[in-house]
């Protein structure tokens, strides 16, 4: 037996404590999607990671997306998958195919978690009128059944973290006339993380986090506070899919959120790396008056 590498064990979990103490019986709401929901190995290590917070005492709640897997079957179904400003644009046919493909994804998740002997439950927006929504258009332009969330009624998850379920939850909502509309899932995530008083909110990307230049890799910002990311939003050298992620974390902390964390989803066991050492290895979001682990920043 290596003496020297058992002392490192022993230094991880003597570093992971503060944490485990910190935020025992807190809410993590962490939105899974990406490449990690594609990558059999990298699911089954997410997975293992929200098992483990639950087994430390968090309370985690897990929201996830399918977009990848949904353009597969769209296309499969003879039909091109068409997006306007990064929003699928969802007829009818292809609402039908989104709900069964998110249904198939959230049991499949609730199988892994259930495997690690947690009680897992697996449920969509519909099930106890938790997302209510209204159509959402894109520059004007109806896009079909995609929702914006207007209401979340938290009955049916609070009442399953209090029985010591760990609720899996797939962005479908209806409307006032109880049509089905697909929801973006970092939007989901979000209002639910509002709605539940959530401690922290973890968003499982395909990008290592936020960087103040993108081209120079060593720019990566380890914690951002909500006027540092007003500052670079309206720099404007944030874009793409990063500008609607950066809104929901700021709009997150203003409602009440603790801490946003964005990671690489690649990354084997990001969660347990961002959340329990003292560096970590994406971007946390905070607020103006948060305590913070760093002194220098953008």
């Amino acid at each position: 037996m290596d003496i020297n590498e058992e002392l490192a064990k022993a230094q991880v979990l003597v570093e992971a404590l503060p944490y485990i103490q910190k935020f025992n019986r807190k809410i993590i709401v962490v939105k899974y999607g990406g490449s990690a929901m594609v990558d059999e190995e990298l699911k089954r290590k997410v997975i293992q990671d929200v098992v483990l917070l639950k087994l430390v005492g968090f309370k985690p709640i897990i929201v996830h997306g399918g977009g990848k897997e949904i353009s597969k079957w769209v296309t499969k179904s003879g039909m091109e998958p068409r997006f306007v400003n990064g929003l699928r644009v969802t007829d009818e046919p292809t609402m039908e195919i989104a709900e069964m493909v998110l249904n198939k994804v959230n049991k499949s998740l609730v199988s892994l978690i259930e495997e690690l002997g947690v009680k897992a439950c697996g449920i969509s927006g519909k099930d106890g009128g938790m997302l209510k929504v209204e159509k959402k258009f894109s520059g004007g332009e109806d896009i079909g059944y995609v929702g914006e969330i207007t209401d979340v009624d938290t009955t049916l998850v609070t009442s399953l973290l209090k029985d010591d379920f760990l609720p899996v939850i797939c962005p479908i909502g209806y409307d006032d006339e109880f049509h089905s509309y697909n929801i973006n899932a970092d939007d989901a995530a979000c209002a639910i993380a509002r709605a539940v008083s959530a401690e922290k909110l973890a968003f499982l990307t395909d990008i290592e986090g936020v960087y103040k230049d993108y081209n120079d890799k060593n720019t990566l910002i380890s914690e951002l506070s909500v006027s540092e990311a007003r500052e670079l939003l309206n720099g404007g050298t944030i874009g793409g899919g990063m500008l609607p992620k950066l809104n929901n974390c700021i709009d997150a902390i203003e409602h009440g959120v603790s801490r946003v964390h964005i990671l690489d989803g690649r990354i084997p066991h990001c969660l347990l790396l961002e959340i329990f050492t003292n560096k970590g290895i994406g971007t946390a979001i905070l607020g103006d008056n948060s305590e913070r682990f760093f002194t220098t920043n953008i």
